[in-house]
């Protein structure tokens, strides 16, 4: 887990950094500067719109007596979707695109499901050691 963390606070912010300095010398600065603010504004109304669809959806699944599993990972793949399209860089916001469309977000989804019954059928889960200063 910690090596997913370091790759995730270190190494793509590098790559993007990289890669947002190289699409600069070629489009020039305004237009990159254009782009991430463009795609940071769209991905924030997007995901508010994917929100709220989906937070209709589970609250006709509430209302109709049913659990509300599978939009509720929908609710999370849009809320995650969203932070990575306002986080400036290129690769961010192509996931972050894919995760608001239904189709890819899909195949998000089972690749989530997935890892969630493998975890479960290992008798894993997640395990908070302790809390600081929270009794």
């Amino acid at each position: 887990m910690l090596g997913y963390l370091i790759l995730l606070f270190t190494l793509i912010p590098v790559i993007e950094l990289a890669l947002l300095i190289k699409i600069g010398q070629y489009i020039g600065i305004s237009w990159t500067l254009g782009v991430v603010i463009f795609t940071g504004v769209a991905g924030a109304y997007l995901a508010k719109m994917q929100g709220l669809i989906t937070l209709r959806r589970i609250q006709e699944d509430v209302n109709q007596g049913r659990m509300p599993a599978d939009k509720l990972l929908d609710g999370v793949l849009i809320l995650c979707s969203g932070i990575l399209l306002l986080t400036p860089g290129f690769i961010t916001d192509i996931i972050g695109f894919m995760g608001l469309l239904p189709l890819t977000r899909d195949l998000f989804k089972r690749w989530l499901k997935r890892k969630i019954e493998d975890m479960i059928s290992r008798g894993e889960g997640i395990r908070i050691t302790s809390f600081k200063g929270h009794r």
